[in-house]
């Protein structure tokens, strides 16, 4: 299937009445946040993208915790904040906000992401979306339909090193995280493809 498929399947599900979340996987520098952004759009009005980034824990608490330099990692995330948003979205009352995220700084960004009731479709993207441990477990569960983004392998690090320099790294540095850390994430996060109902293929 490819993303167009996918909206017109969530368009369907959500002409029903309910509210659709939908969640959006996949490795880093996949390509997550310019499928969801791309979705909404197709989408209109009716549908938001709620991203999991905004949920990254302060770096103040990274260090105390001795993660930061593993940013990014499943662990380093507040899961049980998202699965709290995620449950009062699927609640749908009134309007939900959630935290944003600045890649500049590296920091979440509170109450920059605002889900109200008009939002029929909710696109939710993220890189553990579709893991069965460590709390998120719960998220599956909250999801209407899921998705993997399945993109290859030598494209998504290419973009993912230059993500990393157009925010500030330098090249070398840059090259070091994507086949570092973000690698290790990256084949910890391949291994839930199974669990998403479509993979969809991306360029």
């Amino acid at each position: 299937m490819n993303a167009a498929g996918f909206a017109d399947e969530l368009r369907a599900r959500a002409a029903a009445g309910a509210r659709v979340i939908a969640g959006l996987a996949g490795e880093p520098g996949a390509g997550k946040s310019t499928v969801a952004a791309r979705l909404a759009a197709e989408l209109g009005p009716d549908a938001a993208v709620l991203p999991m980034d905004g949920f990254h824990l302060p770096q103040a608490r990274l260090v105390e915790l001795g993660r930061r330099e593993r940013m990014g990692a499943a662990d380093t995330f507040d899961v049980d904040a998202f699965v709290a948003v995620l449950q009062r979205v699927r609640a749908d009352y009134g309007e939900v906000r959630a935290p944003g995220f600045d890649r500049d700084v590296e920091e979440p960004v509170p109450d920059a992401i605002r889900i109200r009731p008009e939002h029929r479709i909710v696109v939710v993207e993220g890189n553990y979306l579709l893991h069965d441990q460590d709390g998120w477990e719960r998220v599956l569960g909250l999801l209407d339909a899921s998705a993997y983004l399945a993109l290859d392998p030598e494209t998504r690090r290419a973009r993912l090193i230059a993500r990393h320099v157009a925010h500030g790294k330098d090249p070398d540095a840059a090259r070091a995280w994507a086949l570092g850390p973000d690698e290790a994430n990256a084949a910890l996060i391949r291994g839930t493809a199974c669990r998403a109902d479509e993979v969809l293929a991306v360029d």
